[in-house]
């Protein structure tokens, strides 16, 4: 599902003016999510982006923000480093969407967020990946600069390709005692993604998170991976995981479409209602499906979903490749696989020699059919003329009575007074 990122800013915990990304889904969004990470760069990396991309195909808006800065600069904007700073961007989401129901952190990031649940009673699930306990745990993070930290009240440490500002405030609040009481009292849905290997968080940390919350929680090994996910493999299969272990907890498009859709469909039922998103996007009903209708961009839409003539198409290409698989079938042929490849087209009707229309344009879909298999070329041929003989095939080429009626709540509608006559849609 394509998104769109909206940059935000809104002032910390401590006045400093603060910067993050908001990933949007092409639909309105099921729920919100908040994503503390520490991938470093401000968010512009793979494993950040994946991730929101496996949570926007969910339906959820993630509300992203780095506790690294690139480089080190005092002043950058991705500057977030206290809990107060998580809680800061949860109330501007709050305030300006929709409160997060689902909290997600990364390294200490991840610990941050745990601390900082109990104070969101909107989250519905917590997820971390690569999170220590304690800061302390972030191997060779902590001990060059616990002086400074103590006399200067923060300090500025490495961490992957970035730096991450920590403060005393951030250490005095993440202690062995407040994180052990805050996974106690948790209260939400739990999953800790960690790798076996991490050299900067050990595995020790993950144990340690998970044997201190309550059920329900998950504890999934990322197995191979390194502290940030630099592998595009690993983030993906992270990515994947989060995203259909959210959709249970906090809700997702698929759910959200089972719980709005109502009873079943009778067959042959089709039910079609704006929806409200954009000018010409549809929600389909067909039997327990659901499916969405739109219009490119380049005609007024805003591409939430296949255009019309797009599902016309994919209706004959279905329809075609399930003719086929059942022919093959009842023969016995050796058919491995079946793809149809289709293109819809308007064309003059003077070049159609099939077609009865001889003036101005008439429709046109190229079809093309790729048949895989120890095949004979007599059974190749037989099988694309069995093309032309799929229902949809046949239904598209023949005469269809279509009859209109306007639906009254007082006056059901009776197929015996159509609005318009019969005709060709």
């Amino acid at each position: 599902m394509e998104t769109r990122t909206e940059r935000m800013t809104f002032r910390g915990a401590g006045g400093r003016t603060l910067e993050a990304r908001l990933d949007l889904p092409a639909r309105k969004p099921v729920a919100y999510a908040l994503f503390a990470h520490c991938f470093t760069c401000g968010g512009d990396v793979f494993p950040a982006e994946a991730i929101s991309q496996a949570l926007a195909g969910h339906g959820l808006a993630v509300l992203r923000f780095d506790f690294t800065e690139a480089g080190g600069d005092a002043s950058s904007p991705h500057d977030f480093s206290d809990v107060e700073d998580v809680l800061a961007a949860v109330a501007h989401l709050r305030t300006q969407r929709e409160a997060p129901r689902l909290l997600i952190g990364h390294s200490l990031g991840g610990t941050a967020v745990l601390h900082a649940a109990g104070s969101v009673p909107e989250a519905r699930a917590v997820a971390t990946l690569g999170a220590p306990f304690v800061p302390s745990l972030v191997h060779g993070l902590l001990a060059p600069v616990l002086k400074q930290v103590e006399e200067q009240g923060e300090a500025r440490v490495r961490l992957g390709q970035g730096t991450v500002r920590i403060s005393r405030r951030f250490l005095e609040e993440l202690t062995e005692p407040a994180m052990e009481t805050a996974l106690h009292q948790l209260g939400r849905a739990l999953l800790v993604l960690h790798s076996p290997v991490d050299g900067v968080v050990g595995m020790g940390s993950a144990q340690r998170i998970f044997e201190a919350a309550r059920q329900p929680k998950s504890l999934l090994a990322l197995e191979g991976a390194d502290h940030l996910l630099s592998r595009p493999e690993d983030a993906r299969f992270a990515a994947a995981v989060l995203g259909a272990w959210a959709g249970r907890y906090v809700g997702s498009r698929e759910v959200e479409a089972q719980r709005e859709a109502g009873p079943e469909l009778a067959h042959g039922v089709v039910e079609v209602h704006e929806a409200g998103e954009g000018p010409f996007a549809q929600d389909i009903r067909v039997g327990r499906h659901r499916l969405r209708a739109d219009e490119p961009t380049e005609y007024g839409g805003e591409d939430t979903g296949p255009s019309p003539y797009g599902l016309l198409a994919a209706a004959l290409g279905a329809c075609t490749a399930m003719t086929l698989r059942m022919y093959a079938q009842n023969k016995g042929w050796p058919l491995e696989h079946v793809s149809v490849r289709l293109h819809h087209s308007k064309v003059h009707a003077e070049d159609c020699r099939h077609c009865e229309t001889k003036e101005g344009k008439v429709d046109r879909i190229d079809r093309t059919v790729t048949l895989e298999g120890p095949l004979s070329t007599e059974q190749r041929q037989r099988l694309v003329r069995m093309a032309d003989r799929c229902p949809v095939h046949r239904t598209m080429e023949s005469e269809i009575d279509v009859h209109t009626f306007l639906e009254d709540a007082d006056n059901p509608p009776s197929p015996s007074a159509p609005v318009s006559g019969p005709g060709l849609h």
